[in-house]
């Protein structure tokens, strides 16, 4: 299958968002905590340096993309600009780098949606003191 450079440009701007997804929610959402407090101990406590590095990898959402998009690539066989193994190379790298670009957009957009939500609860409960201390 013969993409032009746009379609590969534009297969690889969608590609990124499936392993972003993937590889944010097993590093950070609250249904796999457990899994990944586990790791972490692990990863801090394991005897050897292998062992440490291998549950690392489940904590750290750079590490894991690697792994996501490596998958990825050997379900979907996308090349990037050249034929062969060249072209899974570029394009591991590349969708490695676009996810975590996506992943550090949503980061920042969850903080500032965090920080609103303090700013909010902090003025909500200044206006309950406020009347509070009226009655």
């Amino acid at each position: 299958m013969n993409l032009t450079l746009g379609q590969q440009l534009l297969t690889l701007v969608i590609l990124a968002i499936p392993i972003t997804s993937i590889a944010w929610t097993i590093t950070h959402e609250e249904i796999f905590r457990e899994t990944r407090d586990w790791c972490v101990r692990n990863s801090k406590t394991c005897r050897t340096i292998y062992e440490r590095k291998f549950f690392y990898l489940f904590t750290c959402e750079y590490c894991f993309s690697h792994y996501v998009t490596a998958i990825f690539l050997f379900i979907t066989r996308f090349k990037l600009l050249m034929p062969g193994w060249r072209g899974y190379l570029i394009s591991g790298f590349a969708l490695v780098w676009v996810a975590n670009i996506y992943m550090s957009i949503f980061a920042r957009l969850r903080l500032d949606i965090k920080r609103e939500r303090v700013e909010i609860s902090a003025a909500e409960n200044d206006v309950k003191a406020e009347s509070s201390g009226e009655k």
